[in-house]
């Protein structure tokens, strides 16, 4: 008598999606952090001289950590695919803050957290994927959270569009990062997005000259330029390969939720009703999230493109039917426009 075959791949995809799950929320808590750090610095240092030097320090660490890394996986396609998601995000950068200017911090945090929603839609007009039950409603919890938290008062202006804009290229880079992203290219595609992103914005910071951070800011630069963003953008790169877009989508909204538990416990703000209402939806949307079933399907497909560099993971339905080739090339083809 023939013994049932076993899927002995299952608990190592499973273990992947679960490690990737908890890494996303570990940078989340490292991004939190930052809200009063970069605050505090940049009122010794201009936005553009923050960014341009945070990222270009971050990818020189990153070369000098491991160089071996990049000879072996720096080809082509990594160069063309790393300065894409670089300027994407760069210009993202750029909206986010010129839109800060002209609207309540409060207000753009909301409208900027809305990445969360325009991921699916993205994925639904380019991949004519539509989320599940599952990812909808945690979608939803998400951004009712945020909302929760950060509204008060709603104008829509030139800020906020720009802010919305912004919010879109957040989209657009966490959905293209899960269709590139693997586990063998991770850190050299990391080096490529934060190179790019450090010689565009040296590019404008440069138009009024270039100002360093003094000595006593010098550790906290260090901080948030290695660590909150060289380490947490090579933490979602690879993230990115086994835990499905719009799944990392409603994961990275933890980030205010960090945000708001570091202001009570290190720096002694206040935590009123709205803030723990909306932290608490969050955090359900997450829960949500990561005990889905259908992740192990998302964490075979990150294992299956980290084994063929450029390979492209499955296409299911709601369902777990397999979509026809057709189907599949079309919606390559429509991500590959981004």
């Amino acid at each position: 008598m023939t013994a049932p075959a076993v899927d002995v791949a299952a608990p190592a995809a499973r273990r992947r999606l679960v490690s990737a799950v908890l890494a996303l929320v570990a940078i989340t808590a490292v991004w939190g952090s930052t809200f009063p750090l970069s605050k505090d610095l940049l009122t010794r240092m201009s936005v553009t001289d923050y960014l341009a030097l945070r990222f270009l320090t971050a990818a020189v660490v990153m070369a000098l950590a491991n160089p071996r890394a990049l000879v072996r996986r720096l080809d082509r396609r990594v160069l063309v695919v790393g300065a894409g998601l670089g300027f994407c995000y760069f210009l993202g950068q750029v909206l986010q803050f010129f839109g800060l200017q002209h609207t309540a911090a409060t207000v753009s945090a909301f409208v900027v957290s809305m990445y969360v929603v325009f991921t699916p839609l993205l994925s639904a007009a380019l991949l004519r994927t539509r989320p599940d039950r599952v990812t909808a409603v945690a979608t939803v919890a998400a951004t009712a959270g945020v909302a929760t938290m950060s509204l008060r008062g709603w104008a829509l202006g030139f800020g906020e569009l720009l802010t919305l804009l912004a919010a879109v290229l957040y989209a657009g880079h966490i959905l293209a990062l899960g269709r590139w992203s693997t586990g063998r290219t991770a850190y050299a595609l990391t080096f490529v997005q934060l190179l790019t992103m450090g010689v565009c914005l040296l590019g404008w910071a440069s138009l009024d000259g270039l100002q360093a951070p003094g000595r006593a800011d010098l550790l906290t630069f260090l901080y948030l330029a290695v660590v909150a963003g060289g380490v947490a953008m090579l933490v979602q790169t690879w993230a990115q390969a086994h835990v499905a877009a719009t799944q990392v989508a409603v994961l990275m909204v933890l980030e205010p939720v960090w945000a708001a538990f570091f202001g009570v416990a290190l720096w002694q703000e206040a935590l009123d009703l709205r803030t723990a209402i909306g932290g608490a939806l969050v955090l359900s949307a997450m829960v949500v999230v990561a005990t889905r079933p259908s992740g192990t399907r998302a964490a075979n497909a990150g294992a299956a493109e980290a084994a063929a560099v450029g390979a492209v993971p499955r296409a299911e339905d709601r369902n777990g039917r397999t979509r026809c080739a057709g189907h599949r090339r079309r919606g390559r083809r429509s991500l590959d426009r981004l």
